[in-house]
């Protein structure tokens, strides 16, 4: 019976490592780390996501400048507002919840944010930055996925790794993070021919397709380490991932659960990402 990885205790302990960090920040230039949220329209979704990333930054000490816009904001509105905070000094980081309202062009908003304050890792500089091995920041949905194989005392040097999915949010930055760690990745999508073999190998998969069980336990490789990034509601109203969990607790050695085990990560991180952001723009 595989041990389940606790992100709500791994994420409090990134947060604790946060708030000490804004701790320094304050000390070393008298300035409080600062994250300016922007939400376009009114998804319910949207807006709960919203509410919890900026009460995280109050628990650690983060400054939060709350903008909220109608979904028939123009592009010129939009643009004009990341500008205006692009100059701000006390907004260290710029969130803009995705997904932004049809009729808004979601990638020219994303490369307007200037890439010192994207602390989404999604502007092309930070991602390009992840593919050629240079400096920069990196989405937090990957990183809260690093984090919580770092729990495991796993090395991954060397181990076959399967990432299921290809998005830019999720698939393809921590298929290149885990490159970084010297692991061999194989990275699957809807188009893979054998994707129960290529599991079946895999001595860690990374789940990020959003799509409900999808996964069978018994394609776990006894001893791997699973991570269940999707997150979905069934019919009933149960909330799962893409991993069937129990069958797959069966044979893992480590495996997060859904909810509860990558979610708190992606906030806690985004506090993380906030923070150092800051302390390269105010060199502490």
């Amino acid at each position: 019976m595989g041990q389940v990885i606790d992100g709500r205790a791994i994420a409090e302990a990134v947060k604790g490592e946060v708030a000490a960090a804004v701790g320094r920040v304050r000390e070393a230039r008298a300035a409080v780390p600062g994250l300016a949220t922007v939400l376009v329209g009114d998804d319910q979704a949207s807006r709960v996501y919203v509410r919890t990333k900026e009460r995280a930054c109050s628990e650690v000490g983060i400054a939060s400048f709350s903008h909220r816009l109608p979904a028939s904001v123009s592009d010129a509105e939009l643009l004009a507002l990341l500008d205006g905070l692009n100059a701000h000094a006390e907004v260290h980081g710029i969130l803009v919840q995705l997904p932004l309202p049809a009729g808004i062009d979601q990638a020219r908003v994303l490369e307007r944010i200037h890439p010192s304050k994207d602390v989404d890792g999604l502007h092309p500089c930070n991602q390009g930055a992840l593919v050629a091995g240079l400096d920069g920041l990196r989405p937090c949905t990957p990183l809260g996925v690093m984090r919580l194989i770092d729990a495991t005392g796993v090395s991954l040097a060397g181990k076959r790794v399967v990432v299921l999915g290809r998005s830019v949010l999720v698939g393809k930055p921590v298929a290149l993070m885990l490159l970084e760690r010297h692991a061999t990745v194989t990275l699957c999508h809807s188009r893979t021919a054998d994707l129960p073999a290529d599991i079946e190998r895999a001595e860690c998969v990374v789940s990020a397709m959003g799509r409900p069980l999808a996964v069978a336990g018994e394609w776990i490789r006894p001893g791997a380490v699973v991570i269940d990034v999707g997150i979905s509601r069934l019919a009933s109203g149960a909330i799962c991932g893409d991993v069937e969990f129990d069958s797959a607790r069966e044979r893992a050695a480590f495996i997060t659960p859904v909810p509860g085990g990558v979610g708190p990560m992606t906030v806690a991180m985004l506090l993380a990402n906030t923070v150092q952001a800051a302390r390269r723009q105010l060199g502490c």
